[in-house]
């Protein structure tokens, strides 16, 4: 190291430096998260700013540059146009004072120069007037005339919206000129700010069809994919719009269609094995039937087991894929499975807060509600059922006073096949799948399963699906 980087200066300048980095990179995380939070979140509303903000940008600077030089130049120069006129008209009314040429002199102003012109004696000038705040062409005729006469004058420029007023001191008497605005001031300048605006407006709104239809199809293909998604089928959709997003939309149906061949062939392929090891298991009923009962007991068991194990493994590969959506009445589905707790010997209670008739595919739903509290009476005395819908979400809520789960082990119990020492979603003869068949279906309607903790010192687990 060496005696630079030693010296207490230097490492002053460093940490110095160090701060300022670190300052600089917080503020611009700010920067960065409020200009995230005030822009828009969709496409068609930044699309928008995209167009809006150069084209507004684009005015701002025409307009400017318009009003700086050509606006301010043209009114400069019509001013000094009528300034020099001004200053003749008091040159000869010095050069000859007399009542005649004074006559004459305010014939030449009125059909030579377009201006009035009287001779006001015994009076002195007014006393000035405010200004306006932002005149062009108070400030340029002023000083236009200043830089020429070398008597005093007085003006008005603001007192009639039409003309204009100088009165110039004289020797004795008062030069009063009406000259009009117009020739001091460049008075049709609106129309081009008109015609500015106008068109911007136009094709504004040209631009904003467009745009609104090139949003379509993504907006489409979105509301494609989210009713495939929940399970839905989707209707009249086909690819449109730019190249690229046709080219979206046939990945899209092609990927839908890869995914429901390959759900018909192992539906499919399930429904063959599950006909063959029925009629075998048939027939293992059907022998035991002619045998001694004392003698068959413990293998009837095993057969039952095997059935009903057979039944679980087949409804978690089913999967349901074929169902089409329907209404269903979603509290009367939840007095059932109240209902079928009972039947079980556990204390339950099932209530529903907000409108009941939501579409779902019903079986997968059923049994999605069913496993949820069989796996609360399995293990609990007491269960609690509660729902509530709003405009976006369904939520199913089942509570009990078992021992729970760990929170460590909480996402592990929805594995396939997966047995824990205490855990609480086997039992001697279950098959492992009931809460993988419940994730299974609720995420097949777009939505998931949660647990938690109850209030009522057990599990909760909450099912959330889009509606």
């Amino acid at each position: 190291m060496s005696l630079l980087d030693q010296h207490p200066l230097w490492k002053g300048v460093r940490a110095w430096l160090r701060d300022a980095e670190i300052r600089a990179r917080r503020n611009n995380e700010r920067f960065g998260a409020w200009f995230n939070r005030v822009m828009p979140k969709g496409l068609y509303a930044r699309s928008l700013i995209i167009i809006v903000t150069p084209m507004v940008v684009l005015q701002s600077v025409l307009a400017f540059v318009f009003m700086e030089r050509h606006y301010n130049t043209v009114t400069r120069r019509l001013s000094a146009a009528v300034s020099q006129d001004i200053t003749a008209l008091v040159d000869l009314s010095l050069a000859f004072p007399s009542a005649a040429d004074q006559e004459r002199i305010k014939e030449i102003a009125q059909t030579r120069m377009g201006m009035n012109l009287d001779f006001l004696p015994d009076q002195h000038l007014p006393p000035p007037g405010p200004k306006p705040f932002f005149s062009i062409l108070d400030s340029n005729f002023t000083s236009e005339l200043g830089k020429r006469l070398r008597k005093p004058f007085w003006t008005d420029t603001v007192g009639n919206s039409n003309l204009i007023e100088v009165r110039v001191q004289l020797d004795g008497q008062v030069l009063r000129v009406f000259a009009k605005r117009s020739q001091a001031y460049l008075s049709n300048s609106h129309i081009f700010l008109i015609w500015m605006v106008g068109a911007s407006l136009v094709l504004l709104a040209v631009a904003i069809l467009f745009l609104r239809n090139q949003i379509k199809p993504i907006e489409a293909l979105a509301d494609a994919a989210e009713a495939f998604g929940k399970g839905r089928e989707v209707v009249d959709f086909h690819p449109r719009g730019a190249r690229e997003v046709r080219g979206a939309a046939r990945a899209f149906i092609e990927m839908k269609r890869r995914i429901e061949r390959q759900i018909e062939q192992r539906t499919t392929m399930l429904a063959g094995v599950s006909h063959d090891m029925r009629t075998i298991l048939t027939r293992f009923k059907l022998e035991l039937a002619f045998l001694d009962d004392r003698d068959t007991e413990a293998l009837r068991k095993d057969v039952d087991e095997l059935q009903s194990m057979l039944e679980a493994y087949l409804a978690f590969t089913r999967d349901d894929a074929g169902e089409p959506p329907a209404l269903i009445d979603v509290a009367a589905v939840l007095d059932d499975m109240r209902v079928n707790a009972e039947r079980h010997g556990a204390t339950a209670s099932a209530s529903f807060r907000g409108a009941p008739l939501v579409t779902v595919r019903a079986d997968a739903f059923r049994r999605c509600v069913a496993n949820l509290v069989a796996n609360g009476w399995r293990y609990a005395r007491n269960i609690e059922i509660s729902g509530w819908r709003d405009a976006r979400w369904l939520v199913v809520t089942v509570d009990d006073d078992g021992p729970g789960i760990p929170v460590d082990r909480r996402e592990d119990v929805f594995r396939p096949f997966l047995r824990l020492d205490d855990a609480r979603n086997q039992d001697a003869g279950g098959s492992g799948l009931g809460l993988t068949i419940a994730r299974d279906a609720a995420r097949a309607h777009g939505g998931d399963i949660l647990l938690g903790d109850s209030p009522m010192g057990g599990l909760r687990a909450t099912l959330r699906i889009p509606v």
